[in-house]
This record gives structure tokens, C-alpha cells and sequence, in this order.
């Protein structure tokens, strides 16, 4: 195996090991990222497997002031999914979900119904730049936790937010500094999700006839 360009095998092998400790951070202050770090993650995300080019990518980002307006938008939502609901109940619990973390990025996937790359590949496509957004904010020493729940199927934070009738949002990530230091997790032993597939004799055996 050769190196990445201006990269050793130390080097490799100790952001591998950064990489190995990340996990979802809860809860968040700041600092957030800078402009710059934030751009550096966003450009990491577009480099997430697209199959197609389609470029489905669509992030929102959302700080400072403009929570308080999403967490107005939350509770708007939530009054209206339930409208005899508890007004001080559920609906004021949105609201300061929106202000969680200094910076959220509302993810979001524009798809093209009909189109000869699946949707469900192109949901994969943001979802693999989301990964990527986690990464790069792990390596940059920030901390990030993916959330979906009712507001991300919600049309009319959706819309609110600026999407298309045809994109799918699907989460929100609250990114920030962690206020504690990370607890230790237990990770699952590769062997029970990992397997080597070995193939029947004749399929062998038939792929050495075709290359006689």
C-alpha cells in the first residue's frame, strides 16, 4: 500500500486512531467552528460518494440569532401536528432544542424522483456527506450530534427552512464544543457485523472455464 501524497504511515495511522474515538457529542457550547473550519467540513462533505453526479447535497446552516427564529418555527410545527396539545408542553420543548448547540446545519437531499439513479441512492449520498461533516468536525476537535424526530418530517419546518416540495430533510446536526469530556463506549466486536464470503465450488470453478 503506498502513502496519500505528503502523508507517512505514522501520520495515517494516528488520524485513523482520532477517528477510532469519535462518537455523538451531547451537550454542546461554544466555541463553534470558525467560518473557515466550517467551510473546510462543508467541502469534506461534497467529497461523499454521488453515484450519478447528481450533487444531491443541500445544507442549511443556521446560528447565532437565527435559532431563536427556528426554534419559533419548531414550536409553530409542533402546535400545529397537535393542536390541543399542551402549549407550554412539547411545543416549548422544540423551541429550545433549537438552541442546543451554537451552530445547527439542516441537511437536506434533493432528490429527482424518476430518475435512473434510485432515490434511495440519493439519500445515501447525504447521508454519506453527513458522515463525512462528523468526521471532519471530530479531526478539527468539535463536537456534533446527528437528530432527526418530528421535525425533520415535518413540511412545514421544511419549508420554512427553504427547501423544495421534492427534497427530503433528513436531520439536523448540533455542532459545538463538548461541555465534558467524552465518555468512555464499549464499541462491538467487528467479528459479529463482518464476514468472508466464501463462494461455492462450482461458481470457482466456472470462472477458471471462462478464462481458459
Amino acid at each position: 500500500m503506498t502513502s496519500a501524497p505528503h502523508t507517512t504511515p505514522s501520520s495515517q495511522q494516528s488520524a485513523l486512531q482520532l477517528l477510532m474515538s469519535r462518537q455523538s457529542r451531547w451537550p454542546l457550547t461554544e466555541p463553534a467552528p470558525s467560518q473557515a473550519e466550517l467551510d473546510q467540513v462543508l467541502d469534506l462533505a461534497l467529497r461523499a460518494p454521488d453515484h450519478g453526479q447528481l450533487q444531491p447535497w443541500r445544507f442549511v446552516v443556521v446560528r447565532g440569532e437565527a435559532r431563536q427564529a427556528l426554534g419559533e418555527v419548531f414550536v409553530q410545527a409542533a402546535k400545529a401536528r397537535d393542536p390541543h396539545g399542551d402549549p407550554q408542553g412539547d411545543a416549548e420543548r422544540f423551541r429550545h432544542k433549537a438552541m442546543a448547540a451554537p451552530l445547527l446545519i439542516a441537511m437536506g437531499a434533493h432528490l429527482r424522483p424518476g430518475h435512473k439513479v434510485p432515490q434511495s441512492e440519493q439519500l445515501l449520498a447525504v447521508g454519506a456527506a453527513a458522515m463525512n461533516l462528523l468526521n471532519g468536525l471530530h479531526l478539527l476537535g468539535y463536537g456534533g450530534f446527528w437528530a432527526t424526530g418530528l421535525n425533520s418530517h415535518d413540511a412545514r419546518v421544511k419549508t420554512a427552512l427553504g427547501f423544495a416540495a421534492t427534497d427530503a430533510l433528513i436531520g439536523f446536526l448540533y455542532i459545538g464544543t463538548p461541555k465534558e469530556a467524552a465518555p468512555h463506549v464499549e464499541r462491538p466486536a467487528r467479528q459479529r457485523f463482518v464476514r468472508e464470503w466464501a463462494p461455492d465450488a462450482s461458481l470457482l470453478n466456472a470462472g477458471q472455464t471462462e478464462t481458459l
